[in-house]
């Protein structure tokens, strides 16, 4: 296994001037990049990935130098150590891998074009220019750059432009940064630009392919973003502008380059008129996510890839913070609670899962630590926990500490909780350790034992776990005034129960608000006079409550079948919320039925007694004035009605198909995805495919794009999903940025699940060969384990992923995702039985 070598331990760069001639038509870059900085030795190395280097120099001679391309090195004899300034002249490729520099394609009225742009982070600078490609090796660089230009375009950067001489953009010097945030990018672009009230400037861009109005929602975003940020970090945004680029082809969501924020296209422009309120929330905490990185990733940045969480886990909770102080009305948190919460705490409850601060002892490894639900879900959920044990005030105070401390230069975790244990007088570092460097979290069992009430902690396990005894500090949020603030030992005795349930006058619960990561397991007194009282819980209360027995269903701690009588009581709720976690509980259960039987028809049959009263309430289609929560709750609703096959359902689908045919994107947006599936579905045939398929390669609408693939992928025609699977290694229709959502759509049809398996098995080398160097590679295995849920399947899982354990990246997805599979089958052959029975009874 090939360690990492810190190149910065022999050479700390200063600043880079970096030329690139880039040809798009060739597909080739021409660069040299001049370095200045300081040698600790004479023999230095340097990053360059795939870079043909012809020469050397200092002052005009030349240098020796090799490449070792195993280490990505390029290793120089300088003619002394200390203070030094050489060049690298050298040529590249342009590729399309998604990383580095690389083309994005679209079309505009027919016509296909290319627009370049760059994605550096990890370790990918080093593709374009020869750089010490580490967090730590901060610099200045002076950008010039050259290209088959022609007239009418655009070049963007991390600053601003300051002249153009013989065809050369020159950019201004940028402030002290790591290479990963390098970025620029030029191509056809329009814009719309603002100034914030303390003078920066804002712009969103995008590709003449949309239209003027759907950059609007972005811009408005971002400009009160940044306003946000600079009251509440108390320290102003560094750089003269804040860029939002849309690029047509990107393998991550989005980049929080310094000046130059890159996105998906389906994360930064809609058009408001017709986009779903839930894409709105999501689209807009996308980019407070990227703005919250310009102070805390960019400003100051982690100082190895092992602290890593302390930058996304720390942007991914200040998004909701920014959003719902510039949206108040929408309550963003509850999106934290029905997306990120159950993300992390599923995940998180699987023997072998990475703690949130993992080392890092394999260049592969790096992306690797990109895992979603715990760098970012769970990692968030530990600063909500500190924000909430400390408060705002204590908070910000910190992060202004921090910030002066730290900016332009590095950081490690334990800087921040210094920072912050300073400002609220409480040692943060202590609490939070337990938090991150052990992976897994508590499981509080609450009991009435001997007339006491008594608390216990434990890991809590999905599947088989070893426990190991771990413990945790956690903050427990308790109802009852005898709660301690933190709960350190593995076992608290609080007193009698009797008389505290007198003097509380209500039922025992802990981790009110949800904010802590742990879940409770009320024995069975307690949760009966939680439910006895089940209307006197706000929505929160009812989402963690399920959600809680949920898990432990999962666990096998507690049984379905206990679950499913249970979900009436929510039924009723006008909670978008509590729907959510109904709907995502109730989904729970089509594991536990085979297709094309009684079970499952007696499951749909369930679904409708669920959905009937809600649907009736809300109808199809949004009325004038009503709430978010309607809004919100209506797809939840109506997709249950749709499992359920309710002929009325399928009817009202059908029509509004038939009213909105000649342009289906004019569907209203929540309701799209349904309409178009359920046609796809109960009245396919070969020209609607064909029709959907068109409209999906022409529409720049990537709102619309996701729905049609919602539906496509739905079809119950055998050679219909022949014909979708073909189209998966055509770029020209399936962007290989967008291919892992209609594999894993495809595979949870259960009329395609076979061809895809077959696909994936059979193309696996194309697929890595594709998106095999992207930190987005290894979800292909956890989308698969998803899906999986029998003893040959299972089977076939290990037989074709066991062989590739050993590959960099892939180890512990492997190892998890088994265990995850396995856990899944021995609860269907274990509860199948009791839990069919139960919605039996459910349905009488």
């Amino acid at each position: 296994m090939t360690e990492i070598t810190r190149f910065y331990d022999t050479f700390q760069p200063e600043h880079y001037d970096v030329f690139l001639d880039i040809n798009r038509q060739e597909k080739t870059i021409t660069g040299k990049t001049t370095i200045t900085g300081t040698a600790e030795q004479s023999e230095i190395a340097v990053h360059q990935k795939n870079l043909k280097v012809m020469a050397v120099t200092v002052a005009a001679e030349q240098l020796e130098f090799t490449l070792d391309a195993a280490a990505d090195a390029l290793k120089i004899k300088l003619p002394h150590a200390g203070k030094v300034e050489f060049s690298i002249a050298y040529t590249a490729p342009l590729t399309d891998t998604m990383m580095g520099i690389y083309p994005s394609y679209y079309e505009v009225n027919g016509e296909k074009k290319q627009l370049i742009g760059t994605q550096f982070e990890t370790n990918f600078a080093r593709q374009a220019f020869p750089c010490i490609d580490e967090p730590e090796a901060k610099a200045t660089f002076s950008l010039a750059i050259k290209f088959d230009e022609q007239p009418g375009e655009l070049v963007l950067s991390n600053m601003p432009e300051t002249k153009v001489e013989a065809g050369v953009h020159y950019f201004a010097p940028t402030v002290k940064m790591s290479t990963y945030l390098v970025a620029f990018a030029f191509g056809d672009l329009q814009s719309k630009i603002t100034t914030t009230n303390s003078g920066v400037k804002v712009g969103v861009f995008a590709t003449k392919a949309h239209q003027p109005h759907e950059l609007d929602f972005a811009l408005d975003i971002a400009k009160r973003a940044i306003e946000f940020y600079e009251d509440f970090y108390q320290t102003p945004y560094p750089l003269p502008h804040s860029w939002q680029l849309a690029l047509p082809d990107f393998s991550a969501g989005a980049m929080e380059n310094w000046g130059l924020v890159t996105y998906r296209e389906a994360y930064l422009l809609l058009d408001p008129a017709n986009t779903a309120l839930d894409t709105q929330k999501l689209v807009a905490t996308v980019i407070t996510h990227e703005l919250a990185h310009q102070w805390f990733g960019d400003l100051v940045t982690m100082k190895w890839w092992d602290d890593l969480w302390l930058n996304e886990s720390f942007a991914n909770m200040m998004e909701y913070v920014a959003v719902d102080a510039i949206k108040p009305e929408w309550h963003v948190w509850e999106m934290f609670q029905e997306s990120d919460v159950p993300a992390a705490l599923q995940r998180d409850a699987t023997d072998g899962v990475q703690s949130v601060h993992v080392q890092v002892n394999n260049p592969a490894e790096i992306d690797a630590l990109f895992d979603g639900a715990i760098v970012y879900a769970k990692g968030a959920r530990m600063l909500v926990m500190v924000r909430a044990l400390i408060g705002d005030q204590a908070l910000r105070a910190g992060l202004k500490q921090y910030f002066a401390a730290h900016q332009y230069s590095n950081a490690t975790g334990a800087d921040l909780w210094s920072a912050l244990g300073s400002a609220a007088g409480i040692d943060v570092g202590a609490v939070m350790q337990s938090w991150l460097e052990q992976p897994g979290y508590p499981v509080v069992t609450a009991a009435i034992k001997a007339g006491e009430l008594t608390l216990e902690q434990e890991q809590f396990f999905i599947g088989e776990g070893k426990q190991q005894g771990r413990s945790w500090q956690i903050p427990l949020h308790g109802n009852y005034s005898v709660v301690p603030t933190l709960m350190t030992d593995r076992e608290l005795v609080l007193g009698d129960y009797r008389q505290l349930r007198q003097t509380a006058g209500k039922p025992f619960r802990l981790n009110v608000g949800n904010n802590s990561h742990f879940i409770v397991k009320y024995d069975a007194a307690l949760l009966q006079d939680i439910l006895a009282n089940f209307e006197s819980l706000d929505a929160i209360d009812q989402l963690q409550l399920l959600q809680d027995l949920r898990l432990l269903a999962d666990s096998r701690q507690v049984s379905y079948a206990e679950l499913v009588p249970l979900l009436p009581k929510f039924a009723a709720s006008k909670s978008a919320v509590v729907n959510a976690i109904l709907y995502q509980t109730a989904a729970n259960l089509k594991k536990f039925v085979e297709p094309d039987t009684a079970e499952e028809k007696q499951l749909k049959h369930f679904f409708d007694q669920l959905s009937v009263k809600a649907v009736e309430r809300l109808g199809w289609e949004a009325v004038e004035k009503e709430s978010d929560d309607d809004k919100l709750t209506r797809p939840y609703v109506l997709n249950a009605a749709l499992y359920a096959e309710n002929a009325q359902a399928i009817a009202e689908a059908h029509r509004l198909f038939a009213a909105h045919q000649a342009d289906l994107i004019s569907l209203p947006a929540a309701i799209r995805p349904l309409v178009l599936a359920n046609e796809v579905k109960h009245f396919g045939s070969q020209e609607l495919f064909d029709k959907l398929l068109s409209a999906y390669r022409q529409t720049p609408d990537a709102s619309y794009k996701s729905d049609l693939c919602v539906a496509l992928t739905g079809t119950p025609d055998a050679a219909l999903i022949k014909q979708l699977i073909e189209k998966f290694e055509d770029a020209e229709t399936i962007k290989p940025q967008d291919l892992r959502a209609w594999y894993y759509r495809t595979l949870a049809n259960d009329d395609g699940q076979q061809a895809a398996w077959d696909w994936i098995r059979q193309e696996w080398s194309w697929l890595e060969e594709k998106v095999g160097g992207d930190m987005e590679f290894a979800t292909y295995i956890t989308v698969t384990s998803q899906v999986f849920r029998s003893a040959d399947r299972l089977a076939e899982f290990r037989t074709f992923f066991e062989p590739k354990i050993n590959t960099p990246g892939l180890t512990r997805e492997i190892k998890m995702d088994i265990k995850v599979i396995t856990s899944r089958v021995n609860l269907v052959e274990a509860e199948s039985s009791a839990v069919n029975a139960a919605i039996a009874e459910a349905t009488k």
